[in-house]
């Protein structure tokens, strides 16, 4: 039996080791961090190819990562967040991926909940699966501040959405081919999980939650602090009601 880990129980009776596959590791100056993701990666599963999108790190996280056999992508300034994962999604589409999980390159997302995570997308039950911390009741969970401001973005996508959502800041994701069309197309650079997600739904995106256990990063800090935390929330809640009225962007398999 494989010990690849990509091969969850409920895949379908194709074996995954034939499956295009990769993961996408966004990075801004995580050089003692990146390197354990990167580890773990290899060592679960190593047929999975990775790519690490170094956002204007001015650090050696790009030496890192490529010591330790990954692709590396250096943007030459940062780009944010959005752009980094958008470049990484790109690369995927381009080179033909099937399959992409994405997961920060700060060690909080655990590559050993991928199984479990890329699941329903493997038996075709859906095109983009997502991690919920708050799902399982169980790891790190951020500040009961941070918590608050979940809830109420959850809220909102959800109607949106039709459906129930309770983590739409997790940026622990696994896409098939038809969700990597979407956010290789466009993506928003600033925060674009909750846009993404809104996204993901307008495009008809067959999306589902996966209940994970997330970490607290080992070293380093957070880059959205107490101030930005409010800033975040009317920049999104803004942001939200301006892509009620937007019109789609064609996925790139449709350009």
């Amino acid at each position: 039996m494989s010990t690849d880990v990509l091969n969850a129980p409920t895949a379908p009776a194709a074996p995954l080791a034939t499956v295009k596959r990769i993961a996408i590791v966004p990075a801004f100056n995580e050089e003692r961090n990146v390197g354990r993701v990167l580890d773990e990666l290899r060592r679960l599963d190593p047929g999975l190819d990775v790519v690490v999108v170094s956002d204007g790190s001015t650090d050696r996280t790009a030496e890192v990562a490529s010591a330790r056999g990954a692709h590396v992508i250096r943007l030459p300034f940062n780009l944010g967040i959005g752009g980094a994962v958008q470049t990484g999604f790109r690369y995927a589409w381009e080179e033909g991926y099937e399959l992409a999980v994405r997961l920060d390159g700060d060690g909080q997302h655990d590559p050993a909940e991928l199984p479990s995570l890329v699941a329903p997308v493997v038996a075709g039950e859906a095109d983009l699966a997502v991690g919920s911390r708050f799902a399982s009741g169980g790891g790190y969970r951020s500040s009961a501040a941070r918590r608050v401001g979940i809830r109420i973005l959850a809220r909102i996508v959800s109607l949106i959405a039709r459906q129930r959502l309770t983590d739409t800041t997790s940026g622990f994701q696994a896409c098939n081919r038809r969700a990597i069309a979407v956010y290789a197309a466009d993506l928003p650079h600033d925060y674009p999980e909750v846009e993404g997600m809104v996204m993901a739904i307008k495009h008809r995106i067959r999306l589902v939650e996966v209940p994970v256990t997330m970490r607290e990063r080992e070293h380093g800090h957070s880059s959205i602090g107490a101030l930005a935390s409010i800033y975040y929330m009317i920049k999104i809640l803004l942001a939200l009601f301006v892509d009620l009225f937007r019109r789609d962007v064609a996925p790139l398999e449709d350009a």
